[in-house]
């Protein structure tokens, strides 16, 4: 494979009332999702089905048991809380305290960057609709990963494998591919240690609350390597790697190499490509230890005794990657698995000559280009409030207040999408998987269909005395090539699930 594979991102956003600090988070995050699910869903609103889920399900070969487990884990338990299926595919719902976007399935890093920038968009209208409701306040919302005062939220990334690949291997090549991924996606944060209560600027908002190199967990004793295995396709094909280290981002550059490189490097894993070890002895220490030094310094050990930085790391697995699309594809590898090797390449050579000539392209640069320029000019120190203050607007998403924003409006970040291609994807869905057929079933048969996941689409039918499960077990079934002229064929869901089952 290149870097094309099934993937998605899920994120969740930081959420605050304005002038109501003690506000449940709970319920402003429930206000945003029913807000925006009022003024879109035209009919009937489709619950998610949780039946085909397995967060305990553990890649080492057991299962969790639900005693023993967090509540957070329990993902498959209907909460009750805020929950809709959009017509692009996604999901918008409440996780515990925050608003989630999850994308839909695509295909390429590309088109994770658009489906991700369409869920800022839809994020951003949802907390404007939610601040109009009788009697509501303002609420923002933040494309971050902390709250500044210990608590940290997800930004994840899932990717669809070959279910032959031992779990040994990605444990072993990727744990220090992630160890050094940061200096490429990190996000920066002000502030040292999981409160931020030591003074400084570090490159990654997650790496502090990493405190093992694997396990099943996700919001406590975070891993690097998470083990759900809970591949929502065919167990005996694939598994679906659930990665949780990474930052929110919003530069698109950042998305792009963030999820096309970890295409490429678990592309070199399936085909058992990568044949030295690149292990990092004290994996979790090394992970803080390069987030906290911008300057790009920090040697990391390996356990073949080598001493390299995380950007010389970063470029063994580029090496790797350059003769590996060479060696499969030659002069037929496609033009995004190409792109993502020169930016990588690009990105990691400046970085080494001088971090601040990726400002335009990395967020975590961005960033602490823009927080020396306040520093500059008003002598701030790392500890003065004011600079958290700029942090947090930073990852503002409204195009109003928010300083990303502002750095795009003055040409300061570069952009691979534009705003039309965006906002289409708030609302059409990928032509090549199915979630093209889930999206498309909400848009036309919207009345019909009573719950949906990523797995399946579940249709109430007139006339039928049970629900009518349609399984989407095969992740690239189900696109406009496949099922497309059939549902424009069929103008109803009766018809449609009739020649579907035919």
């Amino acid at each position: 494979m290149s870097v094309r594979r099934v993937m998605g991102t899920e994120v969740e956003y930081g959420i605050s009332v304005q002038g109501q600090p003690l506000a449940n988070p709970m319920v402003a995050s429930s206000q945003v999702v029913n807000a925006y699910a009022s003024a879109t869903v035209r009919a009937r609103r489709a619950r998610w089905d949780f039946e085909e889920e397995s967060p305990l399900r553990d890649a080492r070969g057991f299962d969790m048991s639900r005693q023993v487990a967090d509540p957070s884990q329990l993902t498959d338990e209907d909460m009750g809380l805020a929950n809709v299926i959009l017509t692009n595919g996604a999901r918008l719902y409440v996780d515990h305290a925050h608003p989630e976007y999850s994308t839909p399935e695509v295909t390429s890093p590309l088109d994770i960057v658009r489906f991700d920038k369409a869920g800022e968009q839809v994020m951003l209208d949802a907390a404007r609709r939610a601040s109009l409701l009788p009697g509501g306040a303002p609420i923002v919302l933040y494309k971050n990963n902390g709250d500044g005062k210990g608590s940290s939220y997800g930004a994840h990334e899932n990717y669809l494998m070959r279910r032959s690949t031992p779990f040994g291997d990605i444990v072993r090549h990727l744990t220090p591919f992630f160890v050094s991924r940061q200096v490429v996606c990190g996000s920066g944060r002000v502030g040292i240690g999981q409160d931020g209560r030591e003074s400084g600027f570090q490159i990654s908002q997650r790496a502090d609350y990493f405190e093992v190199e694997v396990g099943l967990e996700t919001t406590l004793k975070r891993p690097i390597i998470n083990t759900r295995d809970e591949p929502h396709a065919d167990p005996e094909k694939y598994r679906r790697l659930h990665v949780i280290i990474g930052d929110a981002n919003l530069a698109e550059v950042s998305t792009y190499l963030k999820v096309g490189t970890t295409s490429l490097v678990l592309a070199m894993i399936e085909d058992r490509f990568i044949g030295h070890d690149l292990t990092v002895e004290g994996a979790v220490a090394g992970l803080r230890a390069v987030s906290h030094d911008p300057t790009l310094t920090h040697l990391l050990t390996l356990t073949d005794g080598r001493k390299l930085t995380a950007i010389q790391l970063q470029l063994e697995y580029l090496d790797l990657a350059r003769k590996f699309v060479e060696d499969r594809y030659g002069a037929d590898a496609d033009a995004q698995t190409l792109d993502v090797l020169a930016r990588w390449e690009s990105v990691l050579d400046r970085l080494e000559r001088d971090p601040m000539l990726c400002a335009r392209e990395l967020d975590w640069v961005a960033k602490l280009r823009l927080l020396e320029q306040y520093r500059d000019r008003d002598g701030l120190a790392w500890d003065d409030a004011k600079l958290q203050l700029i942090d947090y607007q930073y990852s503002d998403i409204r195009p109003e207040k928010g300083l990303y924003h502002r750095l795009v409006g003055l040409g300061r970040v570069e952009r691979l999408l534009d705003d039309a291609s965006v906002e289409a994807a708030m609302h059409d869905p990928p032509d090549d998987t199915r979630a093209y057929f889930r999206g498309r079933c909400l848009e036309k048969y919207a009345e019909h269909v009573a719950a949906a996941s990523w797995d399946s689409v579940i249709f109430d039918l007139p006339g039928r005395e049970s629900l009518q499960r349609v399984p989407t077990i095969d992740p690239l079934r189900g696109s406009r090539a496949h099922v497309g002229d059939l549902i424009e064929r069929c103008e109803s869901a009766e018809e449609l699930f009739t020649a579907l089952t035919r």
